[in-house]
């Protein structure tokens, strides 16, 4: 057998020719197999109507692979003809064929250099890719983020605007005068508390007196 991997044919065919010619190889050899032991059979019934035949069946198989040797030894020699002649003028693509999906190479040739250099660009472009895309994610981050911080913005401009419209219904413009409206009536309900605490605690008292 050939020991030429013809890959291109391969390519073409869709199976290296060397397994196809080993197929036609094997299907040939069975069927020589096949008839020898055919005609040994037919040998053997037509003794059997001879019972003056010296020949024995042991004799008879002996000569049959005797035989069979000598008709593989000669399909060898001629199937290697064949083989020969079938991989060269039969299953064999000419060095100047070029196949329909090989085109591509035809019109934009490169060198084995250019081709690395290309390789190398390509690289250099999906590195590039990744930063980016990294770089993007951390910038989605960062929008996320500032999305919250504008949501509290917004909830405290919230606070300050109901700050103010209750400053004005008491009669106050001022930030200033607000906070320290907010501080003087924060004042006002600590001392309301302990007053309550107080009262809270001589109720207790007494109540205790009682008993």
């Amino acid at each position: 057998m050939s020991v030429n991997p013809m890959a291109y044919e391969a390519q073409f065919f869709g199976f290296t020719p060397q397994t196809c010619m080993l197929r036609v190889y094997i299907a040939f050899q069975d069927y020589l197999f096949e008839m020898m032991l055919v005609v040994e059979r037919v040998i053997l019934k037509k003794l059997e109507g001879c019972p003056d035949s010296k020949i024995s069946p042991f004799q008879i198989r002996k000569s049959t692979e005797k035989f069979l040797l000598f008709m593989k030894e000669r399909f060898d020699h001629l199937f290697s003809k064949m083989e020969q002649m079938l991989l060269q003028l039969v299953l064999n693509i000419p060095k100047n064929v070029l196949l329909p999906e090989d085109k591509v190479h035809e019109q934009y040739p490169y060198s084995k250099e250019q081709f690395q250099t290309l390789h190398g660009e390509i690289d250099q472009l999906q590195k590039q890719y990744k930063v980016e895309v990294s770089a993007g994610q951390t910038l989605l981050a960062e929008l996320e983020e500032q999305k919250m911080v504008q949501a509290e913005l917004e909830k405290t401009l919230q606070w300050f605007d109901g700050l103010e419209n209750i400053c004005r219904e008491h009669g106050t413009s001022n930030l200033k005068e607000s906070f320290a409206f907010l501080t003087q009536t924060a004042k006002k309900l600590q001392d309301i508390l302990k007053e309550v605490e107080k009262k809270n605690k001589r109720l207790q008292n007494s109540n205790l007196h009682v008993v």
